[in-house]
């Protein structure tokens, strides 16, 4: 088993979008890692979410894994296109998801590693492949737990991001935090 916690672009945009990476950071124990098609996903949504803009040179979520086998590369076009519905057309849509979700079911070096993301669907297509998977709302738990922030304060940070357009699943009200406890680890150990 690894630590290692795979966020995706979805919710480095949360975190970027109230200009809170550093709580990210903290929460992912500094075993963050990304695939090479999240770490482009995140440099164009650097555009629009500038805090984005210096993740690679922070170095804080390693050097982008590479996919270079040609299997692997045909394996995750096929979950691309026919999992997620990424298109010819786009080469680029729902690659980041492919990418991480292979590598976390068939790299062994990475099993047991977490995929964070807040989209649903893929989401529910990770947990049949019996990939451990946590939100951002199971971040924000993590982050309170370990005392990085209040749950007043984390409650009031999600409803930021869902005011700058972001959509994670949102708690019913500060207590969620700590009720989350029990359920989400706040160690990888």
């Amino acid at each position: 088993m690894t630590e290692a916690f795979f966020p995706d672009n979805t919710v480095l945009c949360n975190f970027a979008a109230v200009d809170r990476l550093d709580l990210l950071r903290s929460v992912l124990f500094e075993c963050g890692r990304w695939t090479e098609a999240v770490a482009y996903e995140a440099h164009r949504s650097s555009a629009h979410l500038p805090p984005l803009a210096d993740l690679e040179a922070e170095g804080w979520l390693g050097d982008p894994i590479e996919v270079t086998d040609d299997a692997d590369i045909s394996n995750i076009e096929n979950i691309r296109m026919f999992v997620f519905g990424g298109t010819l057309r786009v080469p680029t849509k729902h690659l980041g998801e492919a990418q991480t979700c292979y590598i976390l079911k068939n790299w062994p070096e990475f099993t047991g590693a977490w995929w964070i993301s807040d989209d649903r669907e893929a989401l529910r297509y990770a947990n049949r492949q019996g990939l451990v998977t946590r939100e951002t709302i199971d971040l924000m738990s993590i982050a309170v737990g370990k005392g990085e922030i209040s749950a007043r304060a984390a409650f009031a940070l999600m409803n930021r991001m869902r005011e700058r357009d972001r959509h994670p699943r949102m708690p019913r009200s500060p207590d969620e935090f700590t009720r989350r406890q029990g359920t989400v680890r706040t160690s990888y150990t």
